[in-house]
């Protein structure tokens, strides 16, 4: 059935009310939609629904912020353990704008990497609670780390770290050391 402006309102109400989207996300499910479903009139030359005045009512109406969905978001990756670096390509990838985004601080990423090493049971958070003797075991930890997000410098701290004491005050003290 196609499309038309009071329909396509409706669909893009339902979409915002169950799912967290940025402003250029509605914008590409509203033309998604149209594009499926095509426009009332659309034989007949009619032009489709103003998409753009759309997602310009529902930011005024505060029923999609970009800002909002981008501290969420980043909280969200951070607490599972992805660096800096993955949460700004996810970000990237959801069309929030660089003023929208709060920097990831460094005690933010340091506990953040600390997550994932203990999860995935890195370096010192393994078996025997010591760093892996094997070198290509590290290297696969590194990588792991690196995959998400993590710098090399913060990857090699914690999976080289001597204890899991000692890699949780090196993430405990971020904001009081340069690095």
């Amino acid at each position: 059935m196609p499309l038309n402006a009071a329909s396509l309102d409706e669909m893009a109400l339902a979409y915002v009310a169950r799912f967290a989207t940025t402003a250029q996300g509605l914008e590409r499910y509203c033309r998604r939609k149209l594009r499926e479903r095509g426009w009332e009139g659309q034989d007949d030359g009619a032009p489709a629904p103003d998409v753009a005045a759309l997602v310009e009512r529902f930011v005024a109406n505060r029923y999609v912020d970009d800002s909002e969905y981008a501290r969420a978001r980043s909280g969200s990756l951070l607490r599972r353990g992805y660096g800096a670096r993955r949460v700004g390509q996810a970000l990237d990838a959801a069309g929030v704008s660089a003023e929208d985004r709060d920097v990831v601080s460094e005690v933010e990423a340091r506990r953040a990497a600390l997550r994932l090493a203990e999860k995935r049971r890195f370096g010192p958070f393994g078996a025997d609670g010591a760093p892996p003797a094997d070198r290509a075991v590290r290297e696969k930890q590194l990588a792991a780390m690196l995959r998400a997000g993590h710098p090399l410098d913060t990857a090699r701290r914690l999976v080289e770290a001597a204890d899991a004491d000692m890699a949780r005050e090196w993430a405990d003290v971020a904001g009081e050391e340069g690095s």
